[in-house]
């Protein structure tokens, strides 16, 4: 009982991510969250704008349950099996954080240099947000999926596109976080 009151370790959690994937693949479904955006855009109706907003979202109803489920999860995983103990974060990445002026790196999940409401209404924050924001939705569409979709889904089914897609995603990451990130901060 004591392990429902914690955060899951890789060795509970894996194997439920595993049997999810089994169930979908055993369905003929694949898992992404980017699917989701497309499906609530064409209910919203962009379909009458663009063709590529075109077709049947209902039968992707299924997939709208990954969406309930992640922020159900998000919430339960936080309000009920959160212990309030810090990130884990090594010395050497908290030091890092701390000469980029992150000052409470491994404290709090989200750092308040760029998630608090203070840095996001500024020219920087709106910035980061909204060029991110583009970058982000412009390399979904362009690599086919998203890093959950290609990296969870497409690698357990031996997907060469989704290896493709998955090495540039940590190359991206690495660029970002060697080379960008601290340029920005």
């Amino acid at each position: 009982m004591d392990i429902l009151l914690k955060p899951w370790p890789w060795y509970v959690s894996g194997p439920l991510i595993a049997t999810v994937l089994l169930v979908l693949t055993y369905f003929g479904k694949n898992f992404g969250m980017s699917s989701n955006l497309k499906t609530f855009c064409t209910i919203a109706g962009a379909g009458k704008y663009s063709d590529f907003f075109r077709f049947d979202w209902k039968a992707q109803r299924w997939n709208l349950t990954i969406v309930i489920g992640a922020i159900l999860g998000g919430f339960i995983s936080t309000a009920f099996l959160n212990d309030g103990s810090p990130v884990q974060l090594s010395p050497k990445t908290i030091s890092d954080l701390a000469a980029l002026n992150f000052s409470e790196a491994g404290e709090t999940l989200l750092p308040k240099e760029i998630y608090s409401w203070e840095s996001v209404l500024t020219l920087k924050g709106i910035s980061i947000l909204v060029v991110g924001g583009f970058l982000v939705g412009f390399g979904t569409r362009y690599a086919g999926g998203c890093t959950s979709g290609h990296a969870i889904s497409g690698l357990s089914n031996l997907q060469l596109p989704s290896l493709i897609a998955v090495i540039g995603f940590f190359i991206g990451g690495l660029v970002m976080t060697h080379f960008i990130l601290p340029l920005l901060f």
